[in-house]
């Protein structure tokens, strides 16, 4: 079997194999940590941490539109990876040293943060798109049909990445020390991937001018001047032709969706109200100027039509798919029963790792699957096998909303259901991700490559953001009724309706991360309730730094500092300052877990049956391209 697959396939996809996975490492590695890393030691709360994390990862795949055209007009596949993978390691440095302050100065690791996100974010976007490019370029166009198969097996790549940082990153960076999470370490988890970045680049470097070539032996991913018209097909268009006026529209057209955006996702954060709106705003305006391209012939552009239609349902995939770093880890941390073999309790954010485990267990057998049935002329198209991705993962989510449905305020997920959820969601990751790769790769125009899988993964954005704002609405879990408790406040009767929480319940639960302050209107009323709660953060973090390190602790802050007078406390009840309800979404309220989760099963399960239904027409649009 590993003889045929040698032998069937060019060593180039080994090397970009092996590249792709050590960057898979260091990606996923930090993202099992990220949203613990910003709620432990950052004093964020989980619904802004989901948002964050949703505009991160939506930036990452915004950022390879910028790293794609970069790639096509100046500086070439090759040049482009080795500077993402140098930048997206120094990323990862940087992390390393905002988790470094150790619960101390709070406001500059939160700088640095920032800092290292977005050297990451754009590190990403030159070399997500450059090296998926070089994976189609190796086949010649005699040979596209193995590339379902070669995807397949560079998504093992991934996913053999994404298991082992999903494994050391946790293990080093998620660290409980009698119950009690150990911020100090989640540094070492950064610098697991840092060091895991720095090793893809080198093997990269080195490996690249032997093995990622033509079967002539010619490289691939050179400087574009280099390229020549043996390069293309024949009668191909070698440079894309847009007019001054196309051109012009795509500006006034990004400016008035962002606008649009902006005003349909109102929030009170830069998330929401600046990031989202970039990213969906960008999906769709460049995708209407690739297609305002004079050059493109019919074929191509319904093609490329296809290729839109596919990303569209993309979209709704990652948003239910990418709650694993947020709404998912918060589950598993907060109401799971994570007790595995041997009484040992797996940290919260390793449970992900299954996923990663069975995408590199089952690869292969989907791979051998496609051919077989390609053998026998039996293989579905490649939309088909993303709506059979879309219905799994509905179905994946119906388990486990029916298995959380009795848990209430105190029972305890049993791990083995989402592990069940990853396993059925790495079917449909199968029949979706790798698919939709290999299909940009088929029907993209040789001078559109790069930047057609930059619109690809735009999608992957618009996925990614929207799963930011699905995972903000998660309702509070069997910790936060639980830490109210301590604090002698009811939540379930506050929330129900059943009692009206005075100024300092509010701002007790405010404290707890569980209810949101409105800042600016608090401002209007010269209350800085945020401050307050960040004071006391650091308080209670320079104490427990202080029993740590066995050293006195000098309390440096006033009460003043860190209450509020019964004046005050009546002005935030009455000013409804501080508010603790239910999260909504398209008006309806998300009372429990179930209802969270059959969030996801409508809107993926309603997308996978529209996209069956298209299915026909899509086909004929590929004009013979399966």
């Amino acid at each position: 079997m590993e003889k045929a697959i040698k032998t069937s396939h060019p060593k180039g996809l080994w090397v970009l194999f092996g590249t792709e996975m050590w960057e898979r490492f260091n990606f996923y590695g930090m993202r099992a940590i990220l949203t613990l890393f910003l709620i432990n030691s950052l004093a964020m709360k989980e619904e802004e941490a989901s948002l964050i994390y949703g505009g991160f990862l939506g930036l990452c795949y915004l950022t390879p539109m910028l790293g794609g055209f970069i790639s096509d007009r100046f500086f070439g596949n090759r040049n482009c990876i080795l500077l993402g993978g140098l930048m997206m390691a120094v990323g990862q440095m940087l992390l390393f040293v905002s988790a470094s302050f150790d619960g101390a100065n709070v406001g500059v690791a939160t700088a640095i943060m920032w800092s290292a996100l977005g050297i990451i974010i754009f590190g990403n976007g030159f070399f997500k798109p450059n090296i998926s490019s070089m994976v189609g370029s190796l086949y010649p166009k005699q040979e596209k049909n193995k590339l379902d198969t070669a995807f397949t097996i560079f998504y093992m790549g991934i996913n053999l990445g994404a298991f082992l940082g999903q494994t050391i990153c946790p293990i080093v960076g998620d660290v409980k020390v009698g119950g009690i999470q150990n911020v100090e370490a989640f540094k070492w988890g950064f610098l697991a991937a840092s060091i895991a970045m720095l090793i893809g680049t080198m093997v990269f470097y080195f490996l690249k001018n032997k093995y990622v070539v033509t079967p002539d032996g010619k490289p691939l991913g050179g400087l574009p001047s280099k390229n020549d018209a043996s390069d293309y097909e024949e009668g191909e268009a070698q440079k894309a032709v847009f007019s001054n006026k196309s051109l012009i529209l795509s500006v006034v057209a990004f400016v008035a969706l962002f606008f649009g955006f902006k005003y349909l996702l109102d929030g009170d954060n830069f998330i929401t109200t600046l990031i989202y709106p970039i990213i969906y705003a960008s999906g769709i305006t460049l995708a209407g100027l690739i297609i305002s391209d004079t050059s493109l012939t019919k074929v191509e552009r319904d093609r490329i039509i296809v290729i839109y239609i596919v990303a569209f349902f993309v979209i709704f995939f990652w948003a239910a798919f990418e709650q694993a770093g947020s709404s998912l880890t918060f589950i598993a941390a907060n109401q799971t029963d994570r007790e595995f073999m041997f009484g040992w309790e797996m940290p919260a954010s390793m449970v992900q790792v299954f996923n990663g485990v069975f995408v590199f267990a089952f690869a292969l057998p989907f791979s051998i699957l496609w051919d077989k049935l390609r053998a026998k002329g039996r293989e579905p198209i490649s939309p088909a096998k993303q709506a059979i991705g879309l219905a799994l993962i509905a179905i994946s989510y119906f388990i486990i909303a029916h298995n959380v449905k009795g848990l209430g305020n105190s029972g305890l997920l049993g791990i083995k259901w989402l592990i069940l959820l990853y396993l059925i969601q790495t079917f449909a990751e199968l029949c979706l991700s790798p698919i939709g790769l290999s299909l940009v790769g088929k029907l993209s125009p040789k001078r559109f490559a790069s930047l057609l899988f930059g619109v690809f993964f735009l999608s992957n954005a618009a996925g990614y953001a929207l799963s930011g704002s699905l995972g903000s609405i998660l309702p509070p879990t069997g910790d936060k009724y639980l830490a109210a408790k301590e604090v002698n406040v009811d939540l379930q009767a506050i929330l129900d309706k059943k009692k009206v929480a005075d100024g300092n319940e509010l701002f007790a639960l405010a404290k707890l991360k569980i209810a949101t302050v409105d800042n600016k209107l608090a401002k209007q009323n010269k209350l800085d309730i945020a401050k307050k709660i960040k004071v006391t953060a650091q308080l209670h973090a320079e104490r427990d730094l202080a029993a740590k390190n066995k050293s006195e602790f000098v309390n440096k802050y006033s009460a003043q500092d860190t209450t509020f007078t019964t004046q005050e406390l009546n002005l935030i009840q009455n000013k409804k300052l501080i508010s603790v309800e239910y999260p909504s979404f398209v008006g309806f309220t998300i009372h429990s877990l179930f209802e969270f989760f059959m969030v996801f099963v409508i809107l993926t399960g309603i997308a996978s049956l529209i996209l069956f239904a298209l299915i026909p027409k899509l086909k004929k649009m590929m004009h013979g391209v399966r």
